[in-house]
């Protein structure tokens, strides 16, 4: 139905938007973001200072990482959680166009409408449902929060939120709050991204197995999906919130554990290729589709240009021409070229919706959060020295 093509959304739906709505924090268009923002970033990042101070474990000589100087927890709550509840209003606006351009660029034909339709009742499912969110919920506990931050993700040392002993880790009070709300909260803020990721993914694949009325002629060359490949930057401010995650983790270990940035430079490079991929791959699965109808097109129109470059030569060249016919100013010149754009355009077309400018530009987006922590690499008294010379 067009109706549900023009409703088309990624985050207008599950039981947390639901709540949110109830506690007038969003509308249905999804404004009201900073309400939104400044409810969830306090509720994961004030008790902590609070229960804190209380404790003792504010400030530098408390513990070897005091919360006041923890980079992390202070990123994390303060400029991912606000980016991810941003990327929301962002990926909703960007998207939203999307579902509805099929139908208005007639790629979807009139018998495979039935098939369209279900894809997008699927997609919406799948976006509301309860059981979703609460394996959510159970996954964020059972193993991001067990296993994951327990064993792999905490700091080897003595910090506000735990203490390491024999027996193991001991919590302070806002270490539990810190590990049964606010992070609970992050990881499932995080990972409902990647299941509405899963979910723009499974609806593509849905589309791209449509017959679809793909024109290799088409200038965007891409035969009329081009508009596709500039949905990619709808996920730039979440790719900017992986960036401020991995800066967040990689600033602790700099300041607290005597690491390097140049330790991390590999595992740098894959968070940014697998972004990358989680952003760009959607997209694949119309290639063998594009790619089909660029050889197909190569076929018919290269037949096209056969027979007209034969009769243009018969015409022309071999005494065809009726008499009194002048050369100057006839149309098959004109005509032959057109025909010959034509045939470039096929032969140009390509199967991949990705451009390399969206590449950099989002690739970049991923690491300017990590670019401040190559000043770490420099001598205090050198980077003074340098930024008072470009100064003065």
């Amino acid at each position: 139905m067009v109706r549900d093509a023009e409703n088309f959304s990624l985050v207008l739906g599950g039981p947390l938007y639901q709540l949110l709505r109830r506690a007038h924090l969003s509308d249905d268009a999804l404004q009201m973001a900073r309400q939104r923002v400044a409810v969830i970033a306090l509720l994961a990042w004030l008790p902590l200072l609070v229960l804190s101070a209380l404790e003792g474990h504010l400030w530098a000589g408390s513990t070897t990482v005091p919360f006041f100087f923890d980079l992390e927890v202070h990123i994390r709550f303060l400029v991912v959680v606000p980016l991810l509840v941003i990327a929301e209003l962002v990926v909703h606006q960007r998207l939203r166009p999307v579902a509805l351009g099929f139908l208005e660029r007639n790629l979807v034909p009139e018998s495979a409408r039935t098939r369209f339709d279900a894809a997008l009742r699927s997609a919406y499912a799948l976006r509301n449902s309860v059981l979703a969110e609460v394996l959510l919920i159970v996954a964020v506990y059972g193993i991001g929060v067990l296993i994951v931050w327990r064993h792999y993700v905490a700091l080897d040392t003595a910090t506000w939120y735990a203490t390491p002993s024999s027996s193991g880790s001991k919590l302070s009070f806002a270490g539990m709050w810190f590990g049964y709300v606010s992070l609970p909260l992050f990881q499932f803020l995080l990972i409902r991204w990647y299941f509405r990721l899963f979910i723009w993914t499974r609806f593509l694949w849905q589309v791209s197995r449509i017959e679809l009325s793909i024109v290799p002629t088409h200038p965007d060359r891409f035969g009329g999906l081009g508009f596709l490949s500039n949905t990619v930057y709808a996920f730039a401010v979440l790719l900017l919130a992986h960036g401020a995650m991995v800066a967040a983790q990689l600033a602790n270990r700099i300041f607290f554990v005597g690491a390097s940035l140049m330790q991390y430079k590999v595992e740098i490079a894959v968070m940014v290729v697998f972004l990358l991929c989680v952003v760009f791959g959607p997209l694949l699965v119309f290639a063998p589709r594009l790619a089909q109808a660029k050889r197909t097109g190569l076929r018919e129109y290269g037949t096209l240009a056969e027979r007209y470059v034969r009769e243009f030569d018969v015409k022309w060249l071999r005494g065809g021409v009726p008499a009194g016919e002048p050369l100057v100013g006839s149309a098959d010149i004109q005509s032959l070229a057109d025909l010959s754009n034509s045939f470039e355009v096929v032969r140009s077309m390509r199967v991949a919706l990705v451009t390399k400018d969206a590449l950099i530009q989002l690739g970049a987006a991923a690491l300017v959060p990590i670019a401040p922590l190559a000043l770490t690499m420099m001598p205090a008294e050198e980077l003074a020295k340098r930024l008072f010379g470009l100064l003065f």
